[in-house]
């Protein structure tokens, strides 16, 4: 049975650019992919675009009310048209702004038709709260894969800082376009909390300092 898998990763992991490294392994060997995004992603337009500076056209968008399913079935149906061949694969950048029932539409493509789909997104917005495709994900998918990039400090980052005119910012709607709208920095738990004032997504702050140091990896917890 085919399968769905989200990698999911902070800014700058890398997650377009593994998509169009998947993207041209299966091409390598012979074999038909189909590339997707959401309509609201407006960088790039109609374009994938990777950070390294490699971009590559998707053969369609999906709208915010669009049924995937119907919409990957009729692109499917052209590529068997075009050469004879079926798809091999179906891969999709920035999942998190698909809606939960497109994702739900992204693993009865993987069951039903037994075509791999390939997420890729992040898991949550600039406030630590997890966007509604990215949730789905992690209830749905069969396979879930971390792609790792470190923070300004050398920890792993995890959280998305949202910045304008190169300030933190920790209020606004949910959905601003990197590049476009504001700019992100992918930030560790460490470096959040300090940019936040200690503030996340359920808007609970620590009420005091409680004056005792953090302690390393190496504790004595007995």
């Amino acid at each position: 049975m085919a399968k769905l898998y989200f990698r999911y990763g902070a800014m700058n992991s890398g997650k377009s650019t593994a998509l169009l490294q998947a993207a041209y392994n299966y091409e390598e060997r012979g074999q038909k992919v189909l590339l997707a995004k959401p309509l609201i992603d407006t960088k790039g337009e109609q374009l994938i675009v990777s950070r390294l500076g490699v971009t590559r056209a998707v053969d369609f968008t999906v709208g915010a009310n669009d049924d995937v399913y119907a919409v990957f079935q009729r692109e499917r149906e052209a590529v068997i048209r075009a050469d004879g061949a079926d798809v091999a694969c179906l891969l999709v950048d920035e999942a998190q702004f698909f809606s939960p029932q497109q994702i739900d539409d992204l693993l009865r493509i993987a069951i039903r038709e037994g075509i791999p789909v390939l997420a890729y997104g992040i898991r949550t917005d600039f406030q630590t709260a997890a966007f509604p495709g990215s949730r789905r994900l992690l209830e749905i998918a069969h396979s879930l894969e971390e792609l790792k990039t470190i923070c300004r400090c050398g920890r792993k980052a995890v959280f998305n800082a949202r910045t304008i005119d190169g300030k933190f910012v920790f209020d606004g709607d949910q959905v601003a376009i990197d590049g476009v709208d504001v700019t992100y920095e992918a930030l560790c738990g460490l470096c959040y909390l300090d940019e936040s004032g200690d503030s996340l997504a359920s808007g609970w702050k620590a009420p005091v300092a409680l004056g005792i140091e953090p302690m390393g990896p190496d504790a004595d917890f007995a």
